[in-house]
């Protein structure tokens, strides 16, 4: 099994990580593209490219299909719904056609379970879908932990703190920290008091310095050196051993 060479943590390195899913770990932009432009033409609305949708990703798909409606003109709340079914059933039946793993991540998931670390999905995706996605692409088995947008309740999805929380309940507790992509990552991240990792490859809808993140990595086969970087107090960008 590959490795990614790194250093290792320090005695008071990170029991858990926790990972969001979509534009994290797990590149989702083209069938949540389709998704979207299914519901639009169902909907009679013009079609969006998938760069276009790729920054309204994050907070769930009921947020996303919001967003692309707004580009021509909402809908009223029996339009939405109708459509949102739609993207749902569709989005159900395709969740793996097209989406397809980062380079590098599998490879740095087997070097943080090959050290004891505890790993968890958070996403703002629905558990059933998160779950059926990870087993399609067999990756389910790698985690510890899923816990999906819908698993604690309404109200209890990224921003809110609780997913975070959760995670580190159910894992035993231990020091924590937690990659993603969005702002709602980092808002969760900051508000359970646990250091995140933005990625720059992900769906972002700005610079990724303006997320606000403790690290950024440009690549899995920099994610292990920027968790050593953490348990050690330091923050910022760059590979172990260079400024940041």
């Amino acid at each position: 099994m590959a490795t990614v060479p790194a250093p290792d943590f320090d005695e008071n390195g990170f029991a858990i990580v926790g990972f969001d899913l979509d534009g994290t770990l797990i590149d989702t932009s083209a069938t949540l593209a389709r998704a979207v432009n299914h519901a639009l033409a169902a909907g009679g609305r013009p079609l969006i490219a998938p760069d276009q949708v790729r920054p309204m990703i994050g907070g769930g798909a009921k947020l996303m299909l919001e967003r692309g409606l707004a580009l021509s003109g909402g809908a009223d709340e029996a339009e939405f719904r109708r459509l949102y079914r739609l993207l749902l059933d569709w989005y159900g039946a395709n969740l793996a056609d097209g989406s397809v793993p980062y380079p590098g991540m599998v490879e740095a998931l087997d070097t943080l379970s090959a050290r004891g670390v505890r790993l968890a999905v958070v996403t703002n995706k629905f558990e059933s879908f998160a779950r059926t996605l990870l087993t399609d692409l067999g990756l389910i088995d790698r985690f510890d932990t899923l816990i999906g947008g819908d698993t604690l309740g309404k109200g209890n999805a990224k921003p809110s703190p609780a997913p975070i929380h959760a995670m580190i309940d159910r894992l035993g507790g231990g020091r924590a920290a937690f990659l993603g992509d969005s702002s709602y990552d980092v808002a969760a991240a900051r508000a359970a008091g646990v250091p995140v990792i933005a990625v720059s490859f992900g769906f972002l809808s700005g610079p990724v310095e303006e997320l606000g993140a403790d690290a950024v990595i440009d690549g899995y086969d920099e994610l292990v050196p920027a968790l050593a970087r953490l348990a050690r107090g330091r923050t910022g960008r760059g590979h172990d051993g260079e400024p940041g």
